[in-house]
């Protein structure tokens, strides 16, 4: 991803594009796959992956805009303790959930199929399906 689209991504999120910010979205967008995340996880790999210091504060309110203008979808895995994750990928897919490491990995939305779904309740309507699927060794 090019700076160019960076700060799209950043100025579309309404965001400023200071130098943490531009890196934080570049770790987060320069990417071949998909990658997940929480906010703390993050804040670790960034200290080590460059050479700027970061704020935890500065992370989470670049991920959340990030998420708020449709840049990441947020993940709520239910386990010992509830966890947030952030997933870069914002396509409609599913999950396997390692149990043991903690790891997301992604489930092509085609590979899940769906015989009978129910019906909404009366005033509402389904937004999406997604399915966890909780693993362990």
């Amino acid at each position: 991803m090019n700076k160019t689209n960076i700060l799209k991504k950043l100025r579309s999120s309404g965001l400023r594009p200071t130098k943490q910010r531009v890196e934080i979205a570049k770790f987060l967008f320069d990417r071949e796959k998909t990658f997940h995340f929480t906010v703390e996880s993050l804040n670790k790999l960034l200290s080590k992956k460059t050479t700027s210091k970061f704020a935890l504060a500065t992370i989470y309110n670049t991920v959340h805009a990030f998420k708020k203008a449709g840049h990441l979808n947020e993940v709520d895995v239910r386990g010992k303790k509830k966890t947030t994750y952030f997933d870069t990928n914002v396509s409609n897919h599913h999950h396997f959930y390692d149990t043991e490491t903690a790891e997301l990995i992604d489930i092509d939305e085609k590979e899940i199929v769906f015989e009978k779904i129910p019906k909404a309740p009366n005033g509402k309507k389904i937004k999406n399906l997604e399915v966890f699927i909780n693993l362990k060794n």
